[in-house]
């Protein structure tokens, strides 16, 4: 559905307007007579910025593919150029069927007209006609929920009921190929789980995803596939999991050298460790790296941790992960002052639905939690396969503390 080749995007940053609107006139006149003064008059009043370098891929029918990066790498050029907004400077971007593109919603709305006005207008827009639009009025409205606001300017909305509006209007006209650029960022937490919820509804028909975001476990959550940017380059693409683990490499390495810490951070294949400050082995007692037990079982995790650096405010974090990458929960564990290796136990009482669960270990510096630096990171060293059927006893993946009786009334 989707076909990137040798795509690459160069913007322009001009000194001046004035040098905008002479610069390419005088080389359009000169340019073939002296070739070499055109060149050095653009090289002069212009600055050349590459937001995209030789970018290539494909996504096939049904696929979904997560598209992350530092801001600046060139994510949102990328879904321009793919979604017809933006043209390239180089290469190509192509697209088969219906596409319907979240990346700035509501800039299509005319602020003069009525709500309504702009759902017809921009169905329009989107390729539907008049009785398609008809068809699917109702539910555009209701899925927005902005009550009798619908009748009435656009101008006149809130913000968050022209989101609603808009991302109303994209999902429902059946595109072949969804591109979502940080649009489920926006909107409050009611909205924001129920555009996630109707994604995946679209989803589940076989329509293709093009999903950008920070959201690292909406990445995981939506997409088989992932695409590292960087610099306008492709660092790494592959499967979700690994994707993510290098972009958390980058992130953390310059925050650590921002920090100024003095220490390096290397890449390992279960996420990346600070030399010095790291884990030396983890394992279950008795049970290796991987147990498979029965609902209610305890568990003993043993983690040799290796100090031979000075950190400040040092802390083991100990996450749960679900199969999905969802985190259930997690434990913040001070670090005593040592030098060398110690070992840390910790007893886990296993409570969770049928499934497979990880368990991530994070090393930070933690003067605070605003102040927190993660420096050494291990997503998959150890597993839990819980056997047990436990729906009768709860919902969800783990119970929650409660007590619960009846009284008489």
């Amino acid at each position: 559905m989707i076909h990137v080749t040798n795509l690459s995007k160069t913007y322009l940053i001009w000194k001046t307007p004035f040098s905008r609107l002479f610069v390419p006139l005088v080389v359009r006149v000169l340019g073939k007579l002296f070739p070499r003064y055109a060149k050095k008059l653009i090289g002069e009043y212009c600055q050349p910025v590459q937001a995209l370098n030789n970018i290539n891929f494909s996504v096939a029918t049904g696929d979904s593919l997560g598209i992350i990066g530092l801001n600046g790498s060139g994510k949102s050029t990328l879904l321009q150029i793919i979604a017809g907004t933006l043209q390239a400077t180089q290469g190509c971007a192509e697209v088969k069927g219906r596409v319907a593109a979240l990346l700035e919603l509501g800039s299509g709305f005319d602020p003069e007209f009525t709500g309504r006005e702009n759902v017809f207008l921009n169905a329009s827009i989107l390729g539907l006609s008049q009785t398609e639009i008809q068809e699917r009025y109702e539910a555009i409205v209701a899925f927005a929920d902005i009550g009798d606001f619908i009748n009435r300017p656009v101008k006149t909305y809130s913000s968050g009921m022209m989101v609603r509006l808009a991302f109303a209007v994209q999902v429902h006209v059946d595109p072949d190929v969804l591109i979502v650029d940080e649009a489920l960022s926006v909107g409050d937490a009611r909205f924001q789980a129920k555009a996630l919820a109707k994604i995946e509804e679209i989803l589940k028909r076989g329509t293709t995803l093009l999903f950008v975001g920070h959201d690292l476990s909406a990445v995981r959550a939506f997409c088989n596939r992932a695409l590292l940017l960087d610099k306008g380059q492709v660092v790494k693409s592959g499967l979700p999991d690994d994707v993510i683990a290098e972009y958390l490499f980058i992130v953390q390495k310059d925050r650590v050298d921002e920090a100024g810490l003095g220490v390096a951070l290397e890449r390992h294949e279960k996420g990346f460790a600070a030399t010095g400050f790291d884990v030396a082995a983890a394992q279950f007692l008795n049970m290796g790296q991987h147990a498979t037990l029965a609902y209610g079982d305890k568990l003993a995790l043993l983690i040799d941790v290796n100090k031979t650096i000075a950190v400040e405010c040092p802390f083991l974090i100990l996450d749960i992960i679900d199969s999905r990458g969802m985190q259930l929960g997690g434990r913040r564990i001070a670090i005593p002052e040592f030098e060398g290796v110690r070992r840390l136990q910790v007893d886990l009482h296993c409570i969770y639905q049928k499934g497979i669960y990880r368990i991530r270990i994070r090393l930070v510096s933690a003067p605070s939690i605003e102040l927190t630096v993660m420096m050494s990171r291990y997503d998959e060293l150890l597993s839990i396969e819980m056997v047990d059927d436990v729906r009768d006893k709860f919902t969800g993946l783990f119970p929650l503390p409660m007590d619960a009786h009846w009284e008489e009334k």
